[in-house]
């Protein structure tokens, strides 16, 4: 058998395949919530978040802040009953900008491995770009709020946006007593790994990074 060859696309001294504008926006309108997401993987740190929920507005500054993405989300939904359909809803839309932003993940690292600690808190999140949903979480958040969030939304949010990007994603509590600090550590850490994995490997020289040559959410 033949051995698989790549030919390498085009690719701009950042190890980016010229004219790739790697920007995802989806609109999600259900009964229960209606979303609107801009993602720009290659951003400056742009937050622009209004979810409804404060602390979920808080987490997504942190994805953009330390990911150097820029995030637009708007959401309204059915908080009055509870924060679950928004924060959902709101994690399956950026699952789907991500995963329109990174399109065919020529010349990206793939992988993403990031500790990051918020004082006694340490979270450990190692992410793989893989085309398959896949969800370790081992979180031990010690109350069941913080502010208005329900502390359980934070396993649903990843959950969610796992399952429409198509990301394989284990998050590790390595310390840690204070929910908010965890929940944060956790954020940044998503943000850290994310950012190592959608970057560009110089070395690749735009070829998808498999030895299967495609990578993809099916």
């Amino acid at each position: 058998m033949d051995p698989l060859v790549f030919t390498p696309s085009a690719v701009n001294s950042s190890g980016a395949p010229e004219s790739v504008n790697r920007i995802g926006e989806v609109e999600r309108v259900t009964k229960e919530t209606d979303v609107k997401v801009r993602l720009d993987l290659d951003g400056m740190g742009v937050s622009d978040c209004d979810t409804g929920i404060p602390f979920l507005d808080h987490m997504l500054d942190q994805l953009a802040s330390h990911g150097l993405f820029d995030v637009h989300v708007k959401a309204r939904g059915d908080i009055h009953i509870d924060d679950h359909h928004t924060n959902e809803d709101v994690a399956l839309a950026i699952g789907t900008a991500l995963l329109k932003a990174l399109g065919d993940r020529k010349g990206i690292n793939r992988f993403g491995n990031f500790s990051a600690p918020l004082d006694e808190a340490a979270v450990n999140v190692i992410l793989d770009l893989s085309g398959r949903p896949h969800l370790s979480y081992d979180l031990c958040i010690p109350t069941e709020r913080v502010g208005t969030y329900d502390t359980q939304l934070v396993e649903h949010f990843f959950q969610s946006l796992v399952n429409t990007s198509g990301m394989t994603l284990h998050i590790r509590q390595l310390a840690g007593k204070n929910s908010h600090h965890i929940i944060e550590a956790t954020f940044k850490a998503f943000a850290r790994a994310l950012r190592q994995a959608t970057e560009y490997d110089l070395r690749r020289r735009g070829s998808v990074p498999s030895s299967k040559g495609v990578l993809s959410r099916s």
